[in-house]
């Protein structure tokens, strides 16, 4: 990720922030700027060839002529500690400590900065408060630079205290947006978020400058990192037009790479490399250059685009020889030792594989010479487990699990836990590979705890280096899951682990999806939720399928095995869902479900007889998740009829209030008409209808259905059903995953907050959301993440939705039964939403028996 604060100094980057009339920054003679400091303005007069080495400084320093400004300011701090002039000596040594900063010279860096701090200790004049702000800012900026984010943090806050002593309220946003970088640096991206927002809608009225552009930038690049990518783009969009118009070319660059990050992350891949080139062809900045050139590469192997990848590496390496070092640096060098790697893993060549690998720990040996000669504890613990891994590969792994140690005892001292989990996983997987069990069990269990203790932020985990929820996270619970489950009868302690674990991937997937912990949960016995359910948990492993089972009644999990290759469980998995499409061979069909139902179900069933099992929660992983549960057939019948059917994250559920029958309290919401490109869904007239002339109904059709009016309704109406009969679409990224409305469109996150208020209202709970003309996204293998995660995160007991696009008419009339039998009191929503499958299946309407109709309807959350 660019470091999109990076120095620019006098009069356009917030850490100086100023005004015209600040002369603690500008060193303006103007009487207007000289009535607020008359003391500098004497001393200027005094000091005429002193002030003329500050200003040659700051010229040097803006050329990028860093040594020849350390020099002038080594002069003037000298020639002014001569004339006993402590202010203007402490304002030098700041300066001076910029140019060490810029040139690797880290000790001399904070050397004299801490020489500055001292100088200016003890006065408390307005003067001296000014120049302590610009002091702490290069404190600050030393201290994140050299891995100390939390110590950056805290110069920052002092230097806002001193800028409101001062009266510079400029300044005092410069210094909060300064804050929000040291948050992101330490994984805080919601509050830097917030403190973002804040600044940008302070700064909304004044007119365009590098302080307002700097804010808008910050702004987009944590928008992006959390997820909201269409804001991220407008709030960056807005910042590169500032930067064009003021003409500022190294900013320029450094926005259009931020752009090019957030359209990576919607997969817009040729819009991304379009503005990565642009920010290499306008930068003369040779770090934003290397990590535009590192994003590149990096993209082109992704796509497969090898020939492309390869003709980058020369450039980058020459280039990235010339950087100082610096943590940016190191990460850079991380970066590019990963990216070869990769290219390394695709040779076909024994020999070119070879030259690879040692290209990339070459790089790798060198970063690590640099974290340790600039002290910098995290960048040293990531580099050693970097090395760990690319030794691994190599299978040279007894050095491997030494440096995987090392770095793992660094991460402890630090504190710094993201890089604790990799570690841990790293020992967990070598020592597995080397067959010492108890060491990967102990290890894999830590790094999976610490990854539950990391939940609030994992998104942010080093978003310097190359990251990916599903490479860097979701692994290592599954490789958990794997070596618990290794044995054929691995005890009841291992499956309780197990189960824990596959519950644990759950919440951090939908964590990930949200980009945000989506809920609080406190673990549930099925024994205390049903005495009738059992609860299965399939999981998808490379070379199995392992499924456990928990039934109330019985103290200890059971569970059984496939033996087959996770690709060919996903070839059956997906002709299953083709296979739901009417025009599809019913034969096929026939042989798939039955398929499935052997190695979910079958195996159990004697088990669930002797138990009066009445119904089954899935705790569904992967691509099993876009199946439809009812839909399996035992050669006989569905599953539907032998069972009530429900989908759940895992027993960490929100409690249900008994179902009301004919006292349920609904606002119906709906689009029958055209709207936003969407076509018309002319049942939903009759559907809202039918719910209207049975139930206690708040109605709102068509125009009346606007993000304003569902807002107001949910806000004043009571209510225990919300229904939304309209286009809508699940997708694995919350941005995408939304329903429409007359107006517009209402995300999930904005349905969140739209039922906040009501959710805190325990005397009327939400028992149910039905979105009943909502599909998954085309294409998207993980996109019932958003029906999840909608679920879950809507604060509603039960979500009642659709896998695929169900026809008009018979959604309608599906909605119009399902109601009447949950009007019937005493009857759970599992079995309301089961007496209506059964009703289609075995109505004598051919039109809609196929599954197609009604499997695709699924209860996720209590199902009581």
């Amino acid at each position: 990720m660019s470091k999109y604060l990076d120095l620019f100094f006098f009069g356009i980057v917030f850490f100086f922030a100023t005004t015209s009339s600040n002369v603690a920054y500008s060193w303006d003679k103007s009487p207007i700027a000289l009535q607020n400091y008359p003391y500098l303005f004497l001393l200027t007069q005094k000091s005429e060839n002193t002030t003329f080495l500050l200003e040659q400084g700051k010229l040097r320093f803006a050329n990028g002529q860093f040594l020849e400004a350390a020099n002038l300011w080594q002069k003037a701090s000298i020639a002014f500690e001569h004339q006993g002039d402590k202010l203007n000596q402490a304002w030098s040594l700041s300066y001076l400590s910029l140019a060490y900063q810029h040139l690797g010279e880290w000790q001399k860096a904070q050397t004299t900065i801490n020489h500055s701090l001292k100088l200016l200790q003890h006065s408390h004049t307005t003067i001296n408060y000014a120049i302590l702000a610009v002091a702490l800012n290069t404190q600050g900026k030393l201290n994140l630079s050299t891995g100390k984010a939390e110590l950056a943090l805290k110069s920052w806050q002092e230097a806002e205290r001193a800028y409101i002593a001062t009266g510079d309220k400029l300044g005092e946003i410069g210094s909060k947006i300064n804050q929000a970088q040291a948050l992101q640096a330490m994984g805080l991206y919601r509050r830097a978020k917030n403190v973002l927002i804040d600044i940008n809608q302070q700064l909304q009225q004044q007119q365009d400058s590098p302080l307002k552009l700097k804010a808008l930038r910050s702004l987009g690049v944590t928008l992006q990192v959390v997820g909201d990518f269409n804001q991220s783009e407008a709030a960056l969009a807005e910042s590169l037009k500032i930067s064009n118009k003021l003409n500022l070319r190294e900013e320029s660059s450094e926005i259009l790479m931020s752009l090019g990050n957030t359209q990576r992350s919607v997969q817009n891949i040729p819009t991304a490399l379009n503005y990565y080139q642009q920010a290499v062809a306008n930068t003369i900045n040779l770090q934003v250059k290397v990590e535009a050139l590192l994003n590149q590469l990096s993209l082109y192997i992704e796509i497969s685009q090898n020939d492309y990848a390869k003709s980058l590496i020369s450039s980058i390496e020459t280039q990235l020889t010339s950087l100082p070092p610096s943590r940016n640096s190191i990460y850079a060098s991380i970066n590019f030792a990963k990216s070869i790697s990769e290219l390394a893993e695709k040779e076909k060549d024994n020999l070119g594989k070879h030259q690879k690998y040692q290209k990339a720990e070459n790089i790798l040996e060198k970063a690590r010479n640099q974290a340790e000669e600039l002290g910098d504890l995290r960048a040293k613990a990531y580099v050693l487990n970097e090395l760990s891994k690319l030794y691994s590969l190599s299978q040279k792994y007894h050095l491997a699990l030494e440096l995987s140690q090392q770095s793992l005892k660094v991460a402890q001292e630090i504190n710094a836990a993201d890089i604790f989990y990799q570690a841990a996983w790293q020992i967990g997987r070598i020592s597995n590979h080397l067959g010492d069990k108890n060491t990967a069990y102990s290890a894999y269990k830590s790094s999976v705890e610490t990854l539950k203790s990391l939940r609030s932020d994992l998104v942010a985990i080093n978003s310097d280096v190359q990251f990916s929820f599903q490479k860097s996270v979701e692994p290592v619970y599954r490789e958990y899951v794997s070596l618990l489950l290794e044995e054929s009868n691995p005890g009841e302690e291992k499956l309780q682990e197990a189960r824990k674990v596959i519950e644990a991937l759950q919440l951090a997937e939908l964590d990930n999806f949200f980009r945000e912990v989506c809920i609080d949960t406190k673990p549930e016995n099925i024994d205390k939720i049903d005495q009738t359910a059992a609860v299965i948990y399939p999981i998808i492993l490379p070379d199995r399928l392992e499924v456990i089972l928990s039934v109330p009644g019985k103290a200890s999990l059971s569970k059984y095995r496939i033996a087959l290759p996770e690709a060919e469980i996903g070839k059956t998995i997906g002709l299953m869902r083709q296979s739901l499409n009417p025009v599809f061979s019913s034969q096929v069909r026939s042989q798939v479900s039955q398929q499935l139902y052997n190695w979910l179900i079958r195996p159990a069933e004697v088990e669930l007889s002797r138990r009066n099992i009445e119904t089954l929660v899935f705790v569904l992983d992967g691509s099993l998740r876009n199946l439809p549960m009812s839909g399996l057939h035992d050669g006989k019948q569905y599953l539907i009829e032998k069972y009530n059917i429900a989908l759940s994250p895992g027993l960490q559920l929100m409690r249900s209030q008994p179902n009301q029958g004919k006292h349920l309290k609904v606002i119906a919401a709906g689009l029958s008409e055209a709207r936003q490109d969407f076509k018309p869904l002319p049942g939903v007239e009759l559907e809202i209808a039918e719910i209207t002339a049975n139930l206690s109904t708040k109605t709102l059709l068509n125009q009346d259905f606007t993000n304003s009016k569902i807002r107001s309704e949910i806000k004043s109406t009571p209510f225990t059903v919300l229904h939304l009969a309209t286009h809508g679409q699940f997708s694995s990224q919350s941005e995408e995953t939304f329903i429409v409305t007359w107006d517009g469109k209402i995300k999930v996150k904005q349905l969140d907050e739209l039922l906040a208020a009501r959710t805190e209202n325990e005397s009327s709970p939400i028992e149910l959301i039905v979105l009943s003309a909502c599909q998954t996204a085309k294409g998207d293998n993980r996109a019932i993440l958003g029906l999840a995660g909608m679920a879950v995160r809507s604060g509603a007991r039960s979500t009642l939705g659709t896998l695929w696009a169900v026809q008009d008419e018979s959604t309608a009339k599906f909605m119009s039964e399902f109601y009447k039998q949950l009007r019937q009191p005493g009857i759970s929503k599992a079995e309301a939403l089961r007496n209506t499958q059964i009703s289609f299946l075995k109505n004598t309407n051919q039109d809609f028996q196929h599954p197609f109709y009604w499997a695709g309807f699924v209860l996720i959350g209590n199902w009581l």
